[in-house]
């Protein structure tokens, strides 16, 4: 399926998505939109694309909830939520996210450095298993990014 499909397929399942007719739902939506925007530098994200073409309710359920509600909080800024959450996703071992959201969080501003640190950290509390992982997490997106000529 081409990227041309998947959009089309997302922009149907929105519309026909409870969301749609629900005013605070569809706000929520465009908050989590929003969200994604801005940490992933102004694209949509291609893993909740492709999410949302198999399991669209867990998709809205990201967007909506995750995202526009929990994201979105004034709290903490985008800066500080990515370090958080690049730590949790190192200590459990999820490489996956822990790679999309260090993407963000170097989106956002977060040093390279920084994210070397949040590993050194996860020495200490999530043992050195782990911590391996995260390297190695980190040292394919810095790779993928380099040869993207993706800014240091």
């Amino acid at each position: 399926m081409t990227m041309k499909h998947m959009i089309a397929a997302a922009v149907i399942t929105a519309a026909a998505s409870p969301a749609a007719a629900d005013p605070i739902a569809s706000e929520r939506r465009q908050r989590g939109e929003a969200v994604v925007s801005t940490l992933n530098a102004g694209k949509s994200q291609p893993a909740l694309v492709a999410l949302r073409q198999e399991f669209p309710f867990l998709a809205d359920a990201i967007t909506d909830y995750a995202l526009g509600d929990v994201w979105s909080r004034p709290g903490l800024d985008p800066r500080t939520r990515q370090l958080a959450t690049v730590a949790v996703f190192a200590a459990l071992g999820n490489r996956a996210q822990m790679k999309i959201h260090a993407g963000y969080a170097l989106n956002v501003g977060v040093a390279r450095d920084d994210l070397k640190e949040i590993v050194y950290l996860t020495t200490v509390h999530a043992g050195f298993p782990r911590a391996i992982d995260a390297a190695q997490t980190l040292i394919e997106l810095f790779g993928e990014r380099d040869r993207a000529g993706e800014p240091r």
